[in-house]
């Protein structure tokens, strides 16, 4: 059995519902699609309280998100502490009409395209971050369907 070197932690809040080892292949799968190896990569669930904690200490930005990623990759190794609020992926799914569980995927894998090198800063950046996150949800959804089928 392999020792994956993704892991899941929460801080102040329950984890929630997740399929570890299906998240971690396809982390793997991910990455590797860009030719990188996971190195250690930790998720930590958190409150809102504790990522804008986070964000106004680390980042110096004094608003809520649902994603930090502290990036530790070197060469094609990724690495990192990627801090998330599920609160604030609930509401997020709300506005867009989307399932919680789709929304938490797709910023799963945000904070992991971040390692992989993608930015989000401007609005090109963005449109290309979207379109990567996309095509990675379309690997774990079919995943999903060939699993119910």
């Amino acid at each position: 059995m392999p020792l994956y070197m993704i892991q899941f932690h929460q801080e102040d809040i329950e984890l929630p519902k997740l399929d570890k080892k299906k998240i971690s292949l396809w982390v793997e799968e991910v990455a590797a699609s860009y030719g990188k190896k996971t190195g250690q990569i930790n998720y930590i669930f958190c409150s809102e309280e504790k990522i804008l904690e986070v964000n106004k200490q680390y980042l110096n930005h004094d608003y809520f998100t649902d994603i930090i990623s502290f990036d530790y990759s070197s060469a094609q190794n990724i690495s990192g502490d990627l801090f998330i609020s599920p609160f604030t992926v609930a509401s997020n799914a709300e506005l867009l009409k989307q399932p919680f569980q789709r929304e938490l995927h797709r910023v799963i894998i945000h904070g992991i395209l971040h390692l992989c090198g993608f930015e989000d800063k401007t609005s090109d950046q963005q449109t290309i971050m979207r379109k990567e996150e996309n095509k990675a949800l379309e690997l774990i959804d079919i995943t999903e369907e060939e699993r119910s089928s």
